[in-house]
C-alpha cells in the first residue's frame, strides 16, 4: 500500500465515503406513514451514521438510531440509539408522531438492544439485549475472574464472548415508568420477538435444551409476562417445537392463533433451503412432521444473502416473505393453507433487502447492481439518498453456461471496466463468494464497482453450493459421507463450475485478456482461491485469498463455529480425518506458483487468523511470491462492515496488487 494518496485509493474513497442506503422500513398500523433508517458512511469520522426517517425527512438526530417500531395506535414511534450516560450504553426511546410531546427515554441497556416489538395493548415494549456476568464490572480484564467454558459456540465472530453474556428477552413499560424485566434469565441465547395477540407474552427463538451445541437445533418458545396476581397457571416458558430442526424469525398471526417462522426440519444438515412454516401458538414440542410447511412449492431459500426478516401477516390466511431466485431476491405472497403455490409480488433484476406491510401499504427497500437500497412504497420510489454514489452498471450483463457434466446451467455475470473500448483487451478479476450457501446477483456491491472503475473486467457467478437455486444445487458439495444428503464434497464440482465460469467469459468476450486473469474471494471464496492456486494455478496469473479456510482440520477446533462444520461435511474431523485432509487447500501449498495476496482480520473468530498464518508461513518457507496484510480491530466482516478507513485501505491494497501482477 502506497504512503501517498494513490489513484486506487481515490477510487475506493469515491465508492465508499458518503454512501447511503435505506433499511428497516416500518409501516404505520393504518398504512399512512413509513418510518425507516438511513445509514451513511462518514470516512472523515471513520464511522457509519444512522438516523430514523419518517416519510420524507429525518425525525431523529442521533448518530446511531435504528429499529423504528410503531405503537399499535400509530401515535408513537419507538427506536433504539446510543444516548446513554455511560459510553457504549444502548437506549430505547419513544417519539410522539403527529402530536405534541418530546422524545422520551424508556430505558438504557449496557450491552446492545434489538428485536424491538410493541405489545398489542400498547403497555409494553419487548426487546433483546445481552445480560453480562458481573466480571464485566471489573476495572479491566486483569481483574476479571476466569471463564469456565462448558459448551461449543461460546465466542462468536463480531460478538466476542457470549457464554457469560447471553442474549435475553426483556420487557419494559412503554411509558418509561418501570425498569426492564428479564423474561428469559439463564445461560441460553434468544433471538426475535413477536407478541401474542392478547399481550400476555411473546414468541421467541432459542436454544434452551442441554444438547443444543451438539445437535445444533433451535426452537420456538412461548414466554409469558410475569403474572399480575390473576392466577395464571401457564408455565412461564413453553417450548413449541421438538429440538429437531432450526426454527426462528417468529411472527404471530393477527388473531393470535398461529405463529409463522423461517426454518428447516433437520438441524444436522446444512445447507438447506429455509422454508416458511406455520404452527399453532398452543403447540407443545411439535415435531417437524407436525409443522405445516406452507412455502414448499417454491424450492428456494427464505434466508437471504442480503438479510432476512420474519414473515409479515397480510391477513390471518396470507403471509408475505422474501426469497432468493438465481441472483434476484423477491417478495412472495404465501397462502397459509398452502392451497396455492407462493406468488411473486416483485419481479425484475432487483434485490429486496427489507420490507414491511400494514393497512394495505407495502413498503420495500430495493437495491440494484448500480444503486444502494432505496425505499419504495408499492412500486413508487420514495427516497433518493443513495444517488450520490449510484453509478451506471458499466455494461453489467448476465448469461448462463453449462456445468461440466451438462446436468444444469450456472448463472454468471460480467461487468465491463470504466472507459470501456470494445477493441481493447482488459485484465480480468474472477470473484468467488463466501458461504458457500450465499449468492451473487442483482444488488449493489461496491467491490465490483471499485474493480471495474480501476480498469478490470469483473466476472462472478454462483457455482454449485450457492443459494438461490433448488435444494440439490446447494447440497451438491456436501460431504460424500453425509448421512442424509451426501454430495461430492468441497473441491469437486464447485471447482469445476468456477473454472467453467471463467472459461465461458473468456470464450464469449474477446475484450477479456486470457493471459491476465486474477482470482479473489473471501471466506469460502478465500478457500477457493487457495485451492485453485494449488490445483489449477496455471489458469490464473495471481490470487487473493482473504479470510480463508486453508486447513479444514484446524478450522474444526479453532473456529467460533467449531463442530458445526459436521453438518456440512457429514462428521467431525475425528470421524472423517481423511475427508478433512482432502478438502484442505494447504495440502497443495508446494504446488502454488502464482503470486498470492493474503488478507485477514486479527479478530476474525469465524476463520481465525491462524488460517492465514499457516498459509503465509508455508509459502515463505517455500520461497514463494506472497504478500500478507493483517487488519487490526476487525473481524470476519471487514469488507462489509469494517471501519470505513480499513475498507478503503483494503480496496487500495487489492487494486494496487492486481494492477502490478496483471500488468
Amino acid at each position: 500500500m502506497s504512503e501517498t494518496t494513490s489513484p486506487h485509493r481515490l477510487i475506493a474513497e469515491r465508492f465508499i465515503d458518503g454512501r447511503s442506503a435505506v433499511g428497516q422500513p416500518a409501516v404505520s398500523p393504518d398504512g399512512a406513514h413509513v418510518a425507516f433508517v438511513v445509514a451513511t458512511i462518514d470516512l472523515g469520522k471513520n464511522t457509519t451514521h444512522s438516523r430514523v426517517w419518517l416519510d420524507d425527512a429525518p425525525v431523529s438526530a442521533g448518530d446511531h438510531d435504528a429499529h423504528p417500531t410503531w405503537s399499535p395506535d400509530g401515535r408513537f414511534l419507538a427506536f433504539t440509539s446510543r444516548r446513554g450516560e455511560k459510553q457504549g450504553d444502548s437506549t430505547l426511546h419513544v417519539l410522539p408522531v403527529g402530536g405534541p410531546g418530546e422524545i422520551r427515554t424508556v430505558c438504557s441497556m449496557p450491552d446492545g438492544l434489538g428485536d424491538v416489538a410493541w405489545s398489542p395493548d400498547g403497555r409494553w415494549i419487548a426487546f433483546t439485549s445481552r445480560t453480562r456476568h458481573e466480571r464485566y464490572e471489573a476495572e479491566d480484564s486483569s481483574w476479571q475472574s476466569p471463564r469456565k467454558i462448558e459448551r461449543f459456540f461460546s465466542r462468536l465472530n463480531g460478538e466476542d464472548w457470549i457464554a457469560d453474556r447471553p442474549q435475553h428477552v426483556y420487557a419494559v413499560a412503554a411509558d418509561g415508568t418501570g425498569t426492564p424485566q428479564n423474561l428469559t434469565p439463564g445461560d441460553f441465547q434468544h433471538d426475535g420477538v413477536s407478541w401474542l395477540a392478547d399481550s400476555s407474552g411473546i414468541i421467541t427463538s432459542a436454544q434452551r435444551h442441554d444438547t443444543w451445541d451438539r445437535d445444533l437445533a433451535s426452537d420456538l418458545y412461548a414466554v409469558s409476562l410475569p403474572a399480575d396476581g390473576d392466577g395464571d397457571a401457564r408455565p412461564p416458558i413453553r417450548c413449541l417445537t421438538a429440538h429437531d430442526g432450526n426454527y426462528g424469525s417468529p411472527a404471530v398471526s393477527p388473531d393470535g392463533s398461529l405463529v409463522a417462522f423461517i426454518g428447516t426440519p433437520d438441524s444436522r444438515t446444512y445447507p438447506q433451503n429455509a422454508r416458511i412454516g406455520v404452527l399453532t401458538v398452543e403447540a407443545d414440542a411439535a415435531t417437524h412432521d407436525q409443522i405445516r410447511w406452507v412455502s414448499g412449492d417454491l424450492d428456494r431459500t427464505f434466508e437471504t444473502t442480503n438479510g432476512s426478516r420474519p414473515p409479515v401477516w397480510e391477513s390471518n390466511d396470507r403471509l408475505i416473505a422474501v426469497a432468493e431466485d438465481r441472483g434476484d431476491t423477491h417478495l412472495y405472497r404465501i397462502a397459509v393453507d398452502a392451497s396455492t403455490p407462493p406468488t411473486p409480488i416483485t419481479d425484475g433484476a432487483v434485490t429486496i433487502t427489507d420490507f414491511d406491510a400494514a393497512g394495505e401499504t407495502l413498503a420495500t427497500t430495493r437495491s440494484t447492481v448500480d444503486h444502494p437500497a432505496e425505499l419504495f412504497v408499492g412500486d413508487q420510489q420514495c427516497t433518493h439518498v443513495g444517488s450520490t454514489v449510484a453509478h451506471r452498471s458499466r455494461g453489467w450483463e448476465k448469461f448462463t453456461t453449462p456445468t461440466s457434466d451438462g446436468t444444469d446451467e450456472i448463472d454468471v455475470w460480467i461487468m465491463r471496466p470504466a472507459g470501456f473500448d470494445e477493441s481493447k483487451r482488459y485484465p480480468v478479476l474472477l470473484n468467488v463468494h463466501g458461504g458457500p450457501h450465499t449468492q451473487y446477483g442483482e444488488y449493489y456491491f461496491d467491490e465490483f464497482q471499485v474493480q471495474a472503475a480501476a480498469g478490470f473486467v469483473v466476472v462472478l457467478g454462483n457455482p454449485r453450493g450457492s443459494s438461490g437455486r433448488h435444494t440439490g444445487w446447494g447440497q451438491a458439495i456436501m460431504g460424500p459421507d453425509h448421512p442424509t444428503a451426501p454430495g461430492t464434497g468441497w473441491g469437486t464440482v464447485d471447482v469445476e463450475d468456477v473454472l467453467a465460469i471463467v472459461d465461458a467469459a473468456l470464450e464469449r468476450y474477446e475484450f477479456c485478456d486470457p493471459g491476465r486473469v486474477g482470482m479473489l474471494g473471501g471466506s469460502y471464496g478465500g478457500y477457493m482461491a487457495t485451492w485453485l492456486a494449488g490445483h489449477h494455478g496455471d489458469r490464473f496469473r495471481a490470487f487473493c485469498s482473504e479470510r480463508a479456510v486453508n486447513n479444514a482440520t484446524s478450522m474444526e477446533w479453532s473456529s467460533d463455529i467449531a463442530t458445526g462444520f459436521s453438518a456440512f461435511h457429514g462428521g467431525t474431523h475425528l470421524e472423517l480425518p481423511d475427508e478433512y485432509l482432502r478438502i484442505s487447500p494447504i495440502e497443495a501449498v508446494r504446488d502454488i506458483e502464482a503470486p498470492m495476496l493474503i488478507i485477514h482480520s486479527e479478530e476474525d473468530w469465524r476463520c481465525p487468523v491462524s488460517q492465514a498464518e499457516e498459509l503465509w508461513v508455508a509459502l515463505k518457507l517455500l520461497g514463494k511470491d506472497v504478500d500478507y496484510y493483517r487488519f487490526p480491530a476487525e473481524n470476519h466482516e471487514l469488507s462489509r462492515s469494517g471501519s470505513p478507513i480499513h475498507r478503503v485501505q483494503r480496496a487500495e491494497i487489492i487494486l494496487d496488487w492486481f494492477s502490478e501482477k496483471l500488468a
